[in-house]
């Protein structure tokens, strides 16, 4: 393989976490990102087992516990509390590997440092757009532009386009896609100071599809008033609203939706609680995009967002990126020829991308909320009278095969 860098558009999660990756197997790489200065933005997400077993193949299990929470179960409830199905997570069930709940930010930001201290400073570049490229007889020429329109050329073996999904090469490759989908639901998301619940490390889903409550605990940290950062995402069904075509990170009013939440006061969490103690409030629409037939073309390819951008359903977009960027290293290690190697990436990670895209538009592993509204809007006694366990074991099974993190999966790569 020749020395030529890999360049890569986009310094979120999975860019990085693609260029530590070829960087472990000695392959040089520049990164190039749009944003000026890289600051802790955000809400919290969660990585699963199997993109944790990679991370700490990079070297950075003793960071992320630093920094993150080791999930310890996550619960489906109704909008009145009520256990739907309830499972162990990370160690507790069995993986050899965590599952982690983090500030999306702080993910970033420990990423960005690792990459600046092992690929060197000037392997990234910050303030820069991609524009366009070329391929020429023994690479690629990339033009990125800066704040001020002035336009750079770089050269290398190939380009991994990571930006996103506003992806300026999905847009170039696919003119006439437009705007992500918008599924009729949007997301209020924020982090709340708050007394831990449960056993302190427990991920709630709450609800039903057309009004749903998510949080967890993203800090391992207490404050001196001894409460939790709770991360939370309030969700209703407003099929009429029309999403902004620039601004997503929308700050705006918690009146826009707390009244919805009024009422669901559990024994064990205060949801309007919550939702007050919040500082800033993001407003995003829910969207995704169809899955498409083919990432690469030539020495360039699509990775993470860019290449299948899907419904925030079963805490699994962050992790693909993740799997993404272990598969592109490999092949790109594994072959002496660039398209051969990211041939074989697509062929390794766009099938089973787009069965998650298509499964989390049909509810992913919350079905089981929405099969719990569906039988019993009400409340219920028992939920086996609702929902046989073997269905909910068959739900929660069907997802996790899917999506390739099943306890036997993980463990056995």
């Amino acid at each position: 393989m020749d020395q030529e860098p890999v360049i890569i558009a986009g310094a979120g999660p999975g860019g990085l976490i693609a260029a530590l990756a070829l960087h472990q197997r000695g392959i040089p790489v520049r990164v190039f990102e749009s944003v000026q200065t890289l600051k802790p933005l955000g809400v919290g997400i969660n990585l699963l087992p199997h993109s944790v077993r990679i991370l700490h193949a990079l070297g950075l299990r003793e960071d992320l516990e630093r920094l993150a929470v080791l999930t310890s179960e996550l619960r489906y409830t109704n909008k009145f509390g009520q256990l739907i199905w309830a499972e162990p997570r990370g160690h507790a069930a069995g993986y050899a590997f965590p599952q982690y709940s983090i500030h999306r930010g702080q993910l970033q930001i420990l990423l960005y440092d690792v990459a600046r201290a092992r690929l060197g400073e000037a392997q990234l570049c910050t303030g820069m757009t991609l524009d366009d490229w070329h391929e020429h007889a023994s690479g690629l020429a990339v033009q990125f532009k800066d704040a001020h329109g002035q336009t750079q050329t770089v050269t290398g073996r190939c380009l991994i386009a990571s930006d996103g999904i506003r992806s300026a090469a999905r847009r170039k490759l696919h003119p006439g896609e437009g705007e992500p989908i918008y599924a009729g639901r949007v997301l209020w998301r924020a982090i709340s100071p708050g007394q831990p619940y449960l056993d302190g490390r427990t991920m709630i889903m709450a609800g039903h599809q057309n009004q749903k409550f998510v949080c967890y605990p993203i800090n391992p940290h207490l404050n001196a008033h001894g409460q939790a950062d709770i991360n939370w995402v309030a969700e209703l069904y407003m099929p009429d609203w029309i999403p902004p075509k620039q601004d997503w990170n929308r700050e705006v009013s918690r009146d826009r939706f707390a009244a919805a939440f009024q009422t669901w006061r559990f024994d064990w969490l205060d949801v309007p609680g919550l939702i007050e103690s919040a500082g800033t409030v993001y407003e995003y629409p829910l969207v995704d995009r169809d899955p498409l037939e083919r990432w690469t073309y030539g020495r360039m390819t699509l990775l993470g967002d860019a290449a299948h951008p899907m419904y925030p359903i079963g805490s699994n977009g962050a992790s693909q990126a993740i799997l993404d960027a272990e598969a592109l290293a490999d092949q790109l290690a594994a072959y002496s020829h660039v398209e051969e190697a990211l041939a074989a990436y697509e062929n390794a990670r766009r099938p089973p991308t787009s069965k998650i895209v298509l499964m989390n538009r049909q509810n992913g592993p919350e079905q089981v909320m929405q099969l719990a509204e569906e039988r019993a809007p009400n409340g219920f006694a028992d939920v086996h009278d609702v929902i046989p366990h073997q269905e909910l074991e068959e739900i929660s099974l069907r997802y996790k095969q899917a999506a390739g993190f099943a306890v036997s999966q993980v463990n056995r790569s």
